[in-house]
């Protein structure tokens, strides 16, 4: 009998971290140092520290003024919203080429690597105008972390 319950349990505990991945939004780290905390309070303990502005990150979770966020790498932690902004930024998660207009026919200007943060411009259908460095143009929205189509 507890086995059944244990597993209905398991069960009902991954349903509804699924929804909650589901129904989560990116955000973007507002500030160049950013604490992430083991716990929901500023009484918990630093688990880590981001040194990234703009890195875009997956809201999973939210009590009070606390975020539990997820990054790129699979990191997660809690973060005191007001360490946050509205997301206007990716990461690329493959080398892509990025084009002077929003169409594969059209002048490539760089290719960047996996892993690179560039900062959105504007989004338009399946493109980003996209700004990284001293580069700005249009990169095509899949294989990115921090887009939610």
């Amino acid at each position: 009998m507890w086995k059944i319950l244990t597993l209905i349990f398991l069960i009902l505990n991954f349903l509804t971290y699924s929804m909650a991945l589901e129904n989560s939004k990116f955000l973007s780290l507002k500030n160049d140092r950013v604490n992430v905390r083991y716990g929901p309070g500023f009484d918990f303990p630093i688990k880590f520290i981001y040194f990234k502005k703009f890195l875009p990150v997956k809201v999973i979770d939210t009590k009070e003024n606390f975020r539990r966020i997820v990054d790129h790498k699979k990191n997660s932690g809690w973060i005191h919203r007001t360490q946050l902004r509205n997301v206007n930024s990716l990461i690329v998660l493959e080398d892509k080429i990025i084009f002077k207009k929003n169409s594969k026919f059209s002048e490539p200007v760089i290719k960047i690597e996996k892993g690179r943060l560039v900062i959105i411009k504007k989004c338009l259908n399946d493109w980003c105008k996209i700004e990284t460095g001293e580069y700005v143009g249009w990169l095509e929205n899949d294989n990115v972390w921090g887009f939610k189509n």
